[in-house]
Formats: C-alpha cells, sequence, structure tokens
C-alpha cells in the first residue's frame, strides 16, 4: 500500500472571474472546491491509476470534514489525526488570464496533536511498502519533523518519496537518513544550494547533483518543466525528453509526477519506465481542469512518446 502525508491540507477554492475589480463587490458565477494541498494531489492520482493508496495527514473543523467528506465521496481511504483548529482555505482567483492566489498558513498543531499523528503513522508504516511527503507543514511542527517521518519509515524497510522546498527539505537532507527519492524543481534546487543553474548547462546540474549532500538518496528526480527532467538514480544519470502538449492546468503536475513514480514503485517498474510513468502522470495532470486527476488513457499515450537517454559520464 501507499500512505500520502499531507500535513497542511486545504479546500482550494477557484473563482473564474472575467475582470477582478478592486475595492468593490466582485461576483462570482461559477465556484469550485476540492480537497486540496499537495499530498491529497498525490492521492488522486494514485487513485485514479486503481493503486492502492491511502490518506493520511491532520484535519479539523469544517473544513476538516468537507475534506473528509470529498475523499470518501471519492472512494479513496484515509486515516487522519483530528486537530482542534480549523483546516486552511487556499483561494486562487482566475481572471484575464491570470492567476491570484490568497493563501492561509493554516492550523497550529499542538504538540499532543504531533504525538497522535506519530503514533498512527508508525501503525500505517506497518501496512505500507511507500510513503509519499508532500507539501509544507503546518504552523507548531518542528522544520526537522519531516526527517522524522522518514527515519520512521526507514526503520519498516519502507521508501519515502519527499516533495517539499525550503528548511522541510534542508532537514532532510542534512538528517542522518535519507529518503529514497526527492523531486525538486530547478527553483528549489537553485534556492537549496545558493546557485542558479540552466537547462542549456546540464552539466553543471548533474555535478551539483554529486556533491555530499544528495549523498545515500537513491533517487534525485529534478523537475524542467517542459523541458522534462533530469535524473539521477545511484551513480547512473537520465536525461528524459517529454513532448509538446496543450496544458489545460498546470497546477498539481508536480504532484501527479510523485503519485506516477509511487504507482510505478508498487508496480516494479523498471527505471526507465518509472521516469516514463511519472513524467506521464505529470503531464496528463497538465490535461485536466481540476487539479490532481489523470485520464489513465492519456497517461498510456504519453508513456509511449517520452524518450529517456542514459547519460554516459
Amino acid at each position: 500500500m501507499i500512505v500520502t502525508v499531507t500535513l497542511n491540507p486545504s479546500i482550494d477554492i477557484s473563482y473564474p472571474l472575467d475582470n477582478l475589480k478592486l475595492d468593490t463587490v466582485n461576483r462570482a458565477p461559477q465556484v469550485s472546491k476540492t480537497a486540496g494541498g499537495k499530498g491529497l494531489n498525490v492521492t488522486r492520482v494514485i487513485h485514479d491509476l486503481k493503486g492502492d493508496v491511502l490518506a493520511t495527514g491532520v484535519l479539523g473543523g469544517f473544513h476538516g470534514a468537507f475534506i473528509a467528506a470529498e475523499l470518501e465521496k471519492a472512494g479513496i481511504k484515509q486515516d487522519f489525526t483530528p486537530i482542534k483548529e480549523e483546516t486552511r482555505d487556499s483561494i486562487a482567483i482566475l481572471h484575464e488570464g491570470f492567476q491570484t492566489e490568497i493563501l492561509e498558513t493554516g492550523p497550529t498543531v499542538a504538540s499532543a496533536e504531533q504525538t497522535e499523528f506519530l503514533d498512527k503513522f508508525q501503525e500505517l508504516l506497518k501496512q505500507a511498502t511507500i510513503v509519499t511527503i508532500s507539501g509544507s507543514l503546518a504552523k507548531g511542527f518542528p522544520s526537522n519533523f519531516y526527517q522524522t517521518l522518514v527515519g520512521l519509515a526507514q526503520a519498516e524497510n519502507v521508501k519515502t518519496l519527499v516533495d517539499t522546498s525550503g528548511a522541510s527539505l534542508k532537514n532532510v537532507l542534512a538528517g542522518p537518513q535519507k529518503p529514497y527519492l526527492i523531486k525538486p524543481n530547478l527553483e528549489e534546487l537553485e534556492a537549496l544550494l545558493g546557485r542558479t543553474f540552466s537547462v542549456e548547462r546540464l552539466t553543471e546540474l548533474q555535478s551539483a547533483l554529486l556533491e555530499p549532500l544528495f549523498v545515500g538518496i537513491e533517487w534525485i528526480v529534478v523537475s524542467l518543466g517542459k523541458s522534462g527532467a533530469l535524473a539521477k538514480h545511484n551513480d547512473t544519470f537520465y536525461r528524459v525528453t517529454i513532448p509538446t502538449i496543450k496544458a489545460v492546468n498546470p497546477v498539481g503536475s508536480g504532484d501527479a509526477t510523485i503519485a506516477g513514480f509511487a504507482y510505478g514503485l508498487s508496480q516494479k517498474l523498471t527505471d526507465q519506465e518509472l521516469l516514463k510513468m511519472c513524467m506521464a502522470t505529470g503531464m496528463a495532470n497538465a490535461q485536466e481542469q481540476t487539479t490532481g486527476h489523470v485520464d489513465p488513457s492519456n497517461v498510456t499515450e504519453h508513456f509511449k512518446k517520452i524518450d529517456i537517454k542514459k547519460i554516459e559520464q
């Protein structure tokens, strides 16, 4: 079973407007509200692929109840820790070709609630083969909390796929136990290492991934957006090239990539098949109006057209 962890979920609210007018009333004829957060996007994509997946994390208040109900409606297994404070909203206003976002910081999770979640997480690890850890930490959690989860999973021989950034990523990499996979994009890698990289100078990127900071991480997949990805598995590098597609909604494509990798691992795919699967799910997500969803038939078609080349060193 694949367990997905979301420690700062949200209700994602989208308001499409022809024009956004400031300092007055804007009426939205349409609105969509979905169970959001990077980890829940991962969950839905694995579910779309018919993978065995369970969502966990923390949920609170009326918003938390809404998210739980949405997952139940979709037939997705879940086991969340309840918290006292209200789960957040994340608002996106789509107007005149722009996307203006208003993101709440979310609840503060008390230390007793964190302990309750850790107890639940350790129970779930007994059923899991793969864990995905995605997105930001809610307030209250220490910045090294993901490192704690990685250590607990490793003790149970469960592979962890980590998709986070900033202090959380730094702490995961600095810890004694390493995740099985990390999936930074160029911007996140630049922030982590304090230097700039370019798709036109991939040899510099390769050299960076050989630095001591990354020792012990079996898979590193660096997303290059429309240019595909550069991947490293142990000592082997791969250049992944993807075909051009017409994107409808690219939000959540990184989460879909993690979902594809986790699903591929659960199906015991080869290196090249894993990379094709995770890129294909990322592309298929970008073709859906709803974030964190894929059409499996699109995944199959993209899979056939992705090119993987081993980079000789």
